[in-house]
């Protein structure tokens, strides 16, 4: 490399560089986030602000201390004063603050809790009766210079030196290692070697406030006033005004001082019109108020964090305003509204909106200064294009052509949607209308109207063309149609549900790298003309393979393919090598903003890229983006147990292994960490090793309770995520879960000692026993020798008894079978007696007159006799003699369960018992069938049956 080149180089370098850190851009507004009394509990007015290493911002506040971590806010007052006018914060992280008649420190103790230690105090109030107001605070050289309007503190070695003002000072201001008081007869002093030395020239601004003193190139200064503008100071030619476009902003709104950005830009408070950021120059950057979305346009402190991001104390509220994001906005207060496209043509940046084209001058600076609008574009735009140096709009009114910031003429009333150019056929375009597609010429006049395209007539947004087809999605279908070759009329026109067997449904068509694609499902597939066929882009799908399911693709100037998922927007920029990096996170606080199936993209180059959004339009600058990311830092806020807590990022904290009773085994933890941009997007995941598996899914909660912990040591280790996707490194905290006494170390120990004693008592009391059991074991087996020759004894009476009883059964039985036979013949007998009374009955009716003497001898001699025969029969009399030694354990049966049942009761409930029918026992009993019916219904009652219940049944059941 020859040294023209290696300069070349290092001048593209420092040009670089340059951009790099100079953060404030000058193209639209950066993202404004106000915070009210109601998010900080605090008092109106904000007069100071700070940072401490650990990135907690602090705000001296009419009600007191403010401390803000990105998460949460917390208030600190004085012990006797609540108002704090100044602040600044030392190297140990101690936070001095002044008030009325009052200041000290804040300091973080053992546990992080922030106490408050009084200066004031060691003041001699017999000399000082009155302190007054301290305005401002200094640490120069080891000193902290608590300045008020008669005097100056100053703290060293713990001692309180007093500083009194020539006459009267106004304010004081460090500069590098300069401190400048103002003293109204004196003018500008230098504090030197405890010396007070005015400036030459300085009192010619004793009739007015200075709010501000700033460092300028050449040892130069910048002096703010409150009345008189600005002017610079220098050791030759003194104090003279600041001609420049800034100091004509603050002559017309007053000073209240202000901040210095890298030593390239001025941050200018205003007391009516917001702030205003100029360069060394006094060019105004940016104007930001309450019309572009400052809550208040009287701002009395502003601050640069460690991000180079600014911070403004406001007359009511605190604002945070993100300098050195990459993306800034254009919206409500340049008059845009949603935006569908936009396009730089003739040096002016064209937008396309719902409301109308509108356009502003394109010189790579746009300020406060709305956009205008195009007239005759007033409605529905859709698209803006420049097709062979034309500014094409595609709007609600129709095909418009746009010059000089007015429509030149239009082409076509019908409402379009956009313009393609067609292969092959250089001076023709085909537009996609409410009503399908029409052709458009290039004449000599430019574009105009040529013909409608015959054969289809549908709305028509999605569309590309290649040279053999036109190809729309709509209505989840994919159309390919075939022009004809006078472009007059789709000669065929097929449709298709899906892309492959694989695959249903039609995600998007898009047109990257000289290709059309048709994508599905994160799919990409092309389409051969020869096959006829869709075929898979391997190269392109494995691209998006781990991008969430996308819904529209398109590629910038660049090459980069931006696309849209889940309202949010992602893209993959491409190298110098053509290889792709993915990039979601950075754009992640565009997400819900993002205009559906209208992604719009305008990159002019990588230093402004335009993105369409529904409120506006946003300018991106990705340049910036290496020197904004940076590794976030993560606290555990505070760690709460037992009615204690401990409070990370105030301070150094010992993590001492904190003991925790087991009573009170319930422990809470907050999450912090110091990222104020995009808050909403910063999230945390924990793990409470010993008792999760796992971290935990990312999450926006900065909170975590867990309870009922068991015994044991545990480690608390935490993460966080930024708005970018970049994670922090974790941070912990170890803690102990004491056991509950009856679990505790010592109580082990007793038991183990309680188990040993009882094993050595019942080890001697078992030898006790087994010499007792010995003298015992003769005796018993004695005892159990004769207990079981007394049992075979008894066994051997039993046996005999139970012979003798088996005899009696025997007999019993032989008898019972007799008494059963004699029953039967009994029965035989009465049925024999029966016959015999019928017969009588029957000779009774025989006629004997006609007989002659001898036969009716004969006949008289055998009625007799068969008379005889009856009535000294006594077979009735055994008969129920038997029945009841047959049946004598049934009636006894019976008798005991029912000891009010009478003898007859008693045989009729044998004789049923027998199964004998009613006509057999009526003439057993001697009585009528329907008197054996009553003596039945009478033996139901006495034997409390219901009428479904069998009375025969029952009674072989008992």
């Amino acid at each position: 490399m020859n040294y023209i080149e290696l300069k070349k180089a290092v001048l593209g370098l420092l040009l670089c560089t340059s951009c790099l850190f100079s953060q404030v851009k000058n193209i639209g507004l950066p993202d404004i986030r106000n915070y009210k009394r109601s998010d900080y509990k605090g008092g109106t007015q904000n007069w100071n602000i700070d940072q401490d290493k650990y990135g907690n911002l602090y705000f001296a506040n009419n009600n007191g201390l403010l401390q803000f971590d990105g998460s949460s806010w917390k208030k600190y007052t004085f012990p006797n004063s609540a108002s704090v006018r100044s602040l600044k914060i030392d190297d140990s992280g101690k936070i001095y603050v002044g008030g009325y008649n009052e200041f000290g420190y804040f300091e973080a103790d053992t546990k992080g809790k922030l106490q408050y230690f009084s200066l004031s105090k060691f003041v001699n109030k017999e000399t000082v009766k009155l302190i007054d107001f301290i305005w401002k605070i200094h640490i120069l050289d080891n000193e902290v210079i608590f300045q008020s309007f008669e005097k100056a503190y100053i703290y060293k070695d713990k001692q309180i030196k007093i500083l009194n003002a020539p006459h009267r000072f106004q304010f004081s201001f460090l500069v590098g290692k300069h401190l400048y008081f103002q003293d109204i007869q004196l003018g500008i002093v230098e504090y030197k070697n405890n010396q007070l030395i005015p400036l030459k020239g300085s009192t010619l601004l004793n009739n007015t406030e200075i709010w501000g003193i700033f460092p300028m190139a050449h040892k130069k200064l910048l002096i703010s006033t409150l009345s008189k503008g600005l002017y610079t100071y220098d050791e030759v030619t003194g104090i003279s005004a600041w001609n420049s476009e800034a100091n004509d902003f603050i002559k017309k709104n007053s000073s209240l001082g202000g901040a210095s950005i890298l030593k390239k830009f001025i941050v200018l408070n205003s007391v009516l019109d917001g702030m205003i950021i100029c360069d060394l120059n006094g060019q105004i950057i940016q104007h930001i108020n309450h019309k572009n979305g400052l809550q208040n346009n009287t701002v009395l402190a502003s601050f640069i964090d460690n991000k180079k991001n600014l911070w403004l104390g406001l007359d009511n509220g605190i604002a945070f305003v993100n300098e050195s994001s990459p993306f800034t906005y254009f919206d409500f207060s340049f008059d845009l509204s949603t935006v569908y496209a936009s396009i730089i043509f003739d040096n002016k940046l064209y937008v396309a909106t719902n409301r109308g084209v509108f356009y502003h001058s394109w010189n790579k600076t746009i300020k406060e200064n709305a956009f205008t609008l195009v007239e005759g574009t007033t409605g529905q735009a859709w698209n803006l294009q420049v097709i062979n140096g034309q500014l094409l709009c595609a709007h609600n009114r129709g095909a418009l052509i746009i010059k000089g910031g007015t429509v030149q003429k239009s082409i076509d009333n019908n409402g379009y949607f956009g313009f393609k150019e067609l292969p092959n056929h250089p001076n023709y375009i085909i537009g996609s209308n409410y009503n399908g597609f029409s052709v458009f010429e290039k004449t000599t006049k430019g574009w105009e109207f040529k013909n409608k395209i015959k054969g289809f007539e549908k709305s028509a947004n999605t569309f590309e063309i290649d040279k053999d087809n036109l190809w729309l999605k709509k209505d989840n279908l994919l159309y390919k149609m075939d022009l004809s070759d006078d472009l007059k009329s789709f000669k065929v026109i097929k449709t298709y549900s899906h892309l492959s067997s694989k695959s249903e449904g039609i995600g998007s068509i898009q047109r990257f790298n000289q290709n059309i694609y048709f994508q599905t499902k994160n799919a990409f597939f092309k389409y051969s003309q020869e096959q006829d066929l869709f075929y898979e882009d391997k190269t392109i799908t494995a691209l998006f393979k781990n991008v969430p399911p996308i819904s529209t693709v398109t590629q910038d100037t660049l090459g980069n393919l931006w696309y849209v998922f889940n309202e949010s927007l992602g893209v993959f920029i491409k190298d110098r090598y053509g290889n792709y990096k993915n990039s979601i996170a950075t754009f992640s606080n565009l997400t819900g903003n993002i205009v559906n199936n209208y992604l719009s993209i305008n990159t002019v180059d990588s230093a402004n890229i335009f993105i369409g959004l529904t409120d506006g339009l946003a300018h991106y600058n990705s340049d910036l983006l290496k020197s904004y990311i940076t590794k976030p830092k993560v606290f555990i806020r505070s760690f709460s147990f037992s009615s204690d807590t401990i409070t990370q990022g105030n301070g150094k904290i010992e993590n001492m292994g904190f003991k925790i009773p087991y009573t009170s085994n319930l422990v809470r933890f907050t999450f912090s960490t110091p990222t104020y941009e995009n808050v909403e997007n910063v999230q945390f995941s924990y793990q409470l090793k010993g008792f999760d598996e796992k971290w935990s899914p990312w999450s926006t909660l900065s909170l975590k309770e867990y309870t009922n912990l068991r015994e044991g040591d545990y480690e608390m280790n935490l993460k966080s995520k930024n708005s970018y996707g970049i994670q922090s490194d974790v941070n912990s905290i170890t803690f102990t879960v004491s056991p509950p006494w009856y679990r505790h170390f010592l109580m082990y120990l007793l038991y183990i000692t309680a188990i040993i004693g009882a094993v050595y008592l019942i080890r001697k009391r078992i030898k006790i026993k087994i010499r007792k059991n010995k003298y015992y074991e003769t005796i018993e087996q004695r005892r159990i020798y004769l207990e079981k020759e007394s049992i075979i004894r008894q066994e051997q009476h039993h046996l005999e008894k139970e012979i003798e009883k088996l005899k009696n059964d025997k007999l019993q039985i032989k008898i019972l079978t007799k008494d059963k036979e004699l029953v039967n013949n009994s029965l035989q007998v009465v049925k024999k007696n029966k016959i015999l009374n019928g017969i009588i009955h029957k000779l009774k009716d025989i006629n004997t007159e006609s007989f002659d003497d001898s036969t009716k001898f004969q006949f008289n001699k055998l009625n007799k006799s068969i008379t005889k025969e009856v009535n000294a029969d006594k077979s009735w009399k055994d008969l129920e003699k038997h029945i009841k030694n047959v049946h004598f354990d049934f009636l006894k049966r019976l008798k005991e369960k029912y000891p009010t049942i009478s003898p007859r009761e008693l045989d009729l409930s044998t004789y049923l018992l027998m199964n004998m029918s009613t006509k057999e026992i009526a003439e057993i009993m001697n009585i009528s069938n329907g008197g054996v019916e009553l003596a039945r219904y009478r033996l139901r009652k006495k034997l409390e049956l219901n009428k479904k219940e069998n009375l025969t049944g029952f009674l072989m059941s008992i």
